[in-house]
């Protein structure tokens, strides 16, 4: 083996593969049992996994440590400017009320989710930058840093807030939260602020399903309750905004301890080849095999922890960290959403529901973390 090969790591290319192979497989399994769509997932799923593939290698041997901090903040204004044209006319296209992407019915992309690796790298330098400045770190630095990544994810967050997709709006906002922890700010600013948010958060929700009285007064509207009732509550009004929570925990449910069989399925789930492919896992593969899933997302997990960790340089160390907050969001949203633990949002399940754009911006966020891998023995070197 030589010494370029010793730089890749093949072990996270190899989980994420499986992952790939098993979100194919749950692909064809749901067109066979779902006639809600005509398309074929399948063959476009492929194609853009492809294009993924190709944007690792791309990513890892061209964008090493000195070109991503260099276009570290052209990439994230990039970003902003794309999800700015997706509410343009002809270009910015509309899908159930949400302004989300750019292109054509048939050939579109999201660019939502290529501004979640914009962001991790934008703020991978932000912070770096900052903490190099900061020989002595004080309590009014800590707050100054504190500022300017809310002030830098805050835009992203806004904007995609306006498409009408809290779903990845969230998922930014986890990104943020896991390097803001690993940024090294001090808790006596982080746990009043966080603890406060959590607060507040837990008192909105108890007055949505006790009082929902003082939440209209203060101008929300009922219909906004609904995320949380259908939640809580589906079986209130189950043939509409409680069906598609009680149909996913029965199907996931049907598949017991083994699973019903490949191609089974004991209930209908509209979307089950996208958000809702966990069903098809749960249903056909039972218990077991989406404990087997679960596995292989945790030791991705702690694979790319252990890139963060073996280099030992802080920039593509905040990078993973921000990979890994996307990735244990995505998969516990997602699942949490199917099996009644977590509101429903539109939250794909990485690597394993269809979707190009997702899939582009998760292997963009897994070729950062390769890139890193390979990168950082040549930047280790030229510092000696």
């Amino acid at each position: 083996m030589n010494q370029e090969e010793t730089k890749i790591d093949y072990s996270i290319i190899l989980l994420v593969m499986c992952l790939c192979l098993i979100g194919i497989a749950a692909i064809y399994i749901a067109s066979l049992t779902n006639n809600q769509y005509a398309s074929n997932f399948l063959i476009r799923q492929l194609i853009w996994l492809g294009a993924g593939a190709g944007l690792i290698v791309i990513i890892m041997k061209y964008f090493d440590y000195d070109r991503l901090q260099y276009f570290a903040y052209y990439l994230y204004a990039a970003g902003l400017f794309l999800l700015v044209l997706v509410f343009a006319p002809v270009i910015g296209i509309e899908r159930n009320g949400a302004h989300s992407w750019l292109g054509t019915q048939s050939i579109n992309i999201q660019p939502s989710e290529l501004m979640k690796s914009f962001l991790i790298v934008a703020l991978a330098k932000l912070i770096w930058d900052n903490i190099k400045k900061q020989q002595v770190r004080t309590l009014k630095s800590d707050f100054i840093l504190f500022i300017k990544i809310g002030l830098m994810a805050l835009a992203p967050i806004a904007l995609i807030m306006l498409q009408s997709d809290l779903g990845t709006a969230l998922v930014l906002v986890s990104i943020t939260v896991g390097m803001i922890f690993i940024s090294g700010i001090t808790w006596r600013l982080l746990l009043p602020i966080f603890g406060s948010i959590a607060v507040l958060g837990t008192s909105l929700v108890l007055l949505v399903i006790y009082n929902p009285a003082i939440l209209t007064s203060l101008g929300f509207e009922k219909y906004q309750f609904n995320r949380i009732t259908s939640w809580l509550q589906p079986e209130k009004d189950p043939l509409n905004t409680g069906m598609q929570l009680l149909y996913s925990i029965r199907a996931i449910g049907s598949g017991e301890l083994t699973g019903s069989g490949i191609g089974y399925e004991a209930i209908q789930i509209p979307e089950n080849h996208n958000d809702f492919i966990f069903t098809v896992i749960g249903g056909d593969f039972g218990f077991v095999g989406a404990c087997a899933l679960l596995v292989v997302y945790f030791l991705l997990v702690y694979q790319i922890i252990r890139v963060a960790l073996d280099i030992g340089m802080p920039f593509y160390s905040y990078i993973c960290t921000g990979v890994v907050s996307m990735i244990f969001f995505h998969v516990l949203q997602n699942i949490g959403m199917t099996i009644g633990m977590l509101p429903i949002t539109g939250i794909p399940l990485l690597f394993i529901s269809y979707g190009g754009s997702a899939m582009l911006g998760s292997l963009m966020a897994i070729g950062l973390v390769l890139s890193a891998r390979y990168n950082a023995p040549k930047m280790a070197a030229s510092l000696v």
